[in-house]
């Protein structure tokens, strides 16, 4: 009878074991989606030195210099999207004189356009007076210049005649607050109402908005202050128009720090998926701003990586007074399809005018899941896919590798689809398919499993179930 009791002892402290490595929640469906691997959405355990790690972008060429006279170096507020083959630009024309510290013309909304992403141009709009002169880029004068930021709307049932709109800053007597813009072609643009529509916050920032087509709803971000630190506010609206109370955005255990712009924007790639690049203020170092990353599945809880993904140093002129500033847009350009681009500024206060500088990611390169050489291991939560087929966006070592095993929610290997059975995956693939030996996906679709991934001097960056 002790013998046999030891054993039954045996036994539940294995099945113990087990089930406190199994989640309770429930799978978690992502179709056939694209997913990354920047939070822990479908992380469930990472072991064996397996780690997330934040990559950041790889400095390109300056994009676009503030050097004409309605410009100058306190420019700012970039806003950058797709339109069709075309790429438009807009941003906050200001100079200020550092020997008379006051401005020296009013601030305007200027425009840019490009074809490829890399070479700018200022049209003549002439739409706009400056000093007798009407040849200029400047899209809006007057209400708005401030912090003026356009996006195409992508509302299936939007109006053309606003089919581009935009949110910014307005502050006459009393009426301060963020004010609405619409335009049918991206140039000329004209109040959507007479007053403010959103009326808590700040807004001294780069406030903006979107169409968000997983919600279906319009989304907002904007700046307020909580208790002296600068902080990012969220509200919601069916119409553009009528807005929900704005609430403040959510980081779990991340740090309180003040957060100046936030430049958040659906994933282009996978647009459930919001990430944003706010604008850390670090008013007890000279003033300094650096952008970090996050993400989040509903646009309020993000996970806030609190390393700089664009550095003082990348490549200059980024450690002076609010020098370093990313752009609200994320590009994939022609004839690249392994690349997206980003922008940030630069040379902010220092010199005659400023500049804002490409910077590219790998695609979907924001944060990857590495294994050293000895083979880290990352356990999927429980899942369920659409489709017959994964696909891994990965790269390895000369001599690393990835494998992926396909496990009941239990934790057992199915049969054909262990790692021993998995054809080992190497190189450097943004759509990597993974295949085994002797089994397929056939007839997993719609069922709950897990995956476990072994890396050997490997990153993973995302993966996509599809047929």
């Amino acid at each position: 009878m002790r013998i046999a009791s030891m054993a039954s002892c045996a036994v539940t402290v294995v099945s113990l074991l087990v089930a406190s490595t199994v989640s309770a929640e429930p799978p978690r469906d992502i179709g056939s989606r694209l997913e990354l691997f920047a939070d822990d959405f479908l992380i469930e355990k990472l072991s064996d030195g397996a780690t997330q790690h934040l990559h950041s972008p790889t400095a390109r060429e300056v994009a676009l210099v503030t050097d004409s006279p309605w410009e100058g170096n306190t420019s700012a507020y970039y806003t950058i999207f797709q339109d069709g083959d075309l790429y438009r630009m807009y941003y906050r024309g200001s100079h200020y004189d550092t020997t008379t510290k006051k401005a020296t013309h009013r601030e305007f909304a200027c425009y840019a356009e490009s074809r490829d992403g890399i070479e700018w141009k200022k049209p003549e709009l002439g739409l706009f007076d400056f000093k007798g002169s009407k040849a200029n880029n400047i899209v809006l004068d007057g209400i708005g210049t401030h912090c003026f930021t356009p996006f195409k709307d992508s509302n299936p049932e939007c109006d053309p005649q606003a089919q581009y709109k935009a949110v910014a800053r307005g502050r006459p007597v009393g009426k301060k607050g963020l004010y609405i813009y619409k335009s049918a072609d991206a140039i000329h643009w004209s109040l959507m109402v007479d007053g403010p529509v959103i009326t808590t916050g700040a807004f001294d920032s780069q406030n903006l908005a979107f169409w968000d087509p997983h919600r279906k709803l319009y989304v907002a971000y904007h700046r307020n202050f909580v208790n002296g630190v600068r902080a990012i506010m969220t509200c919601t609206s069916e119409d553009f128009v009528h807005w929900t109370a704005p609430v403040y955005l959510e980081y779990g255990d991340a740090p309180n720090q003040h957060l100046y712009t936030n430049a958040v924007m659906p994933y282009l790639r996978a647009p459930h998926i919001k990430i944003g690049f706010p604008t850390r203020f670090l008013p007890d170092q000279g003033s300094r701003v650096e952008p970090i990353f996050m993400i989040s599945r509903d646009g309020l809880v993000f996970k806030r990586w609190n390393e700089a993904v664009i550095s003082e140093d990348a490549p200059e002129d980024r450690d002076g007074n609010r020098s370093n500033y990313m752009a609200r847009g994320l590009l994939q350009l022609p004839n690249n399809d392994r690349e997206l681009s980003v922008y940030a500024t630069e040379a902010y206060y220092t010199g005659p005018d400023s500049r804002i500088r490409r910077f590219s990611y790998r695609l979907d390169g924001f944060v990857s899941v590495h294994g050293e050489a000895g083979g880290g291991r990352l356990l999927t939560r429980p899942l369920i896919f659409q489709g017959d087929k994964l696909q891994l966006n990965f790269t390895t070592a000369e001599k690393g590798s990835l494998r992926v095993e396909v496990q009941r929610v239990d934790g057992t290997p199915i049969d054909g689809l262990a790692l021993s059975d998995c054809q080992l995956l190497a190189g450097d693939e943004i759509a990597g398919a993974v295949r085994w030996r002797k089994a397929t996906l056939d007839g997993l679709a719609g069922r709950p499993v897990r995956l476990l991934f072994e890396l050997k001097q490997a990153d993973l960056y995302s993966l996509r179930f599809h047929k």
